[in-house]
């Protein structure tokens, strides 16, 4: 029966302590500021990623253009032999052009990602936010969103 009370003793002990770090950790300082900004809203109203959209856009129409005249010069070609260099030949081009355009766009990508990002710190930063969430993510905030400003300086 002893032991029973010893080890309920610490079992009640062990509760009370970690609740107290609990309330420890969760209590934050008064002067604590977060904020949340939605993230596709921004990219979405970005010029930048507008700008990106249309180029993509226009550098399919060229991929889509090339493998039309592709197709009508395989056609064109009589010379089994000579078709299928040809054939080869545009292939390589085509992949070339494709490899070519996909790296751009993610380069373009990455740019603009760090651009957005850098500029909601900065705009964290010059507000005196000590954290910021994505919108999308917090399922509940009192904190200040913050969306309207970074579009304002992404734009």
């Amino acid at each position: 029966m002893r032991k029973y009370s010893k080890f309920i003793a610490v079992i009640v002990t062990t509760i009370l302590a970690i609740g107290t770090t609990n309330n420890i950790a969760i209590s934050s300082p008064s002067n604590f500021k977060y904020a949340v900004v939605d993230v596709q809203k921004v990219v979405a109203s970005s010029k930048q990623v507008n700008a990106l959209k249309t180029e993509q856009n226009a550098k399919m129409r060229e991929l889509s253009q090339f493998i039309q005249n592709a197709n009508k010069q395989l056609q064109a070609e009589s010379d089994a032999t000579k078709k299928q260099a040809l054939e080869t030949k545009l292939n390589k081009e085509l992949v070339t052009k494709r490899n070519a355009i996909e790296k751009k766009y993610a380069e373009s990508l990455k740019k603009i990602d760090e651009n957005i990002s850098s500029t909601i710190s900065k705009t964290a930063k010059q507000s005196g936010y000590d954290l910021v969430l994505a919108k999308g993510i917090v399922l509940y905030s009192t904190g200040t969103d913050i969306t309207e400003e970074i579009i304002k300086v992404v734009k």
